[in-house]
């Protein structure tokens, strides 16, 4: 392993050259925090340093917290892995599959051949995609007048899906549904059940969908890479008051927070003297639940929010993946 020096150079040579604004970084083991740091500015538009206990959008690391707090529920019998989920969400009880345009440029849809489970929707095979990585639902968004995901608008989530349930992998708002199936069978709001059941036990005190105002004294800047190839910082923030919490991306956090959440996986369920998962719970959460299906490249349909994403390069992903 590297010394703490050298991972400290590569950073700040990072931050110093401005390739990046700045960073945090932390390494674990289930016991032990082997390393920190943070180098750089929280918002290059702004004098603060960063220091490791800034506060960032974590964005997709959300998607681990919320299936987490759906797998609880699993636990307690009150959401099932196979049973169709509209049993819990009635807006899924008939999906409809965009099949592309017809001349005029309509949506071309039709309903889908088998209902949605939970398991489906925690492994993204329920047919649900990003408009930023498919250029069709992009398309459909805009042709009716439907917002973004980021908007945390419940409209958002009216929006057909791009293949049978249970079909493909693709990347996409599945778990924004399961923090919607926490809130139904929880009775309570997807902020408040993490908060009760794993933030709060984890000691995650920096973790939340609203920004604290002590968490708005360390928060971290937005930032995005002009034409002439410079970082600057942009405005950008979620919403405070939204419509419904993005369990597929609406948590800020910390580096410290979130080592706490993935030392519990690590540690069988249990972190800060509670176990909040069951053992053979984090052995199934750690299980191929997608069989053969590959995790395919994400294409970006927005070239001016994302480059092209592979996250398997030179392999597959699934069961018979080298």
């Amino acid at each position: 392993m590297q010394s703490k020096a050298q991972i400290d150079q590569v950073l700040r040579q990072k931050s110093d050259a401005k390739a990046i604004p700045g960073v945090v970084a932390v390494a674990a083991t289930g016991k032990d925090v082997l390393y920190e740091g943070a180098f750089g500015k929280r918002d290059l538009s702004e004098p603060d340093a960063m220091t490791v206990d800034s506060v960032f959008w974590i964005a997709s690391m959300t998607k681990a917290v919320t299936a987490a707090g759906a797998m609880q529920l699993v636990e307690q019998g009150k959401l099932s892995l196979e049973a169709p989920i509209s049993t819990v969400l009635p807006d899924l009880a008939a999906p409809q599959v965009l099949e592309g345009f017809d001349a005029n440029g309509a949506p071309k849809l039709r309903p889908a051949k088998r209902p949605i489970t939970l398991r489906q929707l925690m492994t993204h095979t329920a047919g649900f995609c990003y408009e930023l990585w498919n250029g069709d639902i992009a398309a459909f968004l805009e042709k009716t007048g439907t917002p973004g995901i980021t908007t945390c608008k419940n409209h958002t989530l009216r929006r057909p899906i791009t293949s049978d349930p249970g079909t493909r992998w693709e990347y996409g708002i599945n778990i924004d549904f399961v923090g919607k199936a926490v809130e139904a069978v929880s009775g309570k709001r997807l902020d408040a059940y993490l908060r009760d059941n794993l933030f709060a036990p984890l000691g995650m005190s920096d973790t939340a969908f609203k920004i604290t105002d002590d968490m708005r004294k360390r928060l971290v800047g937005m930032h995005a890479r002009g034409e002439n190839g410079q970082v600057a910082a942009i405005p950008f923030e979620l919403e405070q008051e939204p419509e419904f919490h993005m369990g597929g991306g609406g948590l800020y956090s910390t580096a410290s927070d979130y080592i706490k959440f993935t030392q519990m996986i690590l540690n069988k369920g249990r972190g800060n003297g509670n176990q909040v998962l069951r053992p053979e719970t984090i052995s199934t959460m750690s299980q191929n639940h997608i069989g053969d299906f590959n995790v395919t490249k994400l294409t970006s349909a927005a070239p001016i929010y994302t480059n092209d994403v592979d996250l398997y390069p030179r392999r597959r992903s699934g069961a018979s993946a080298s």
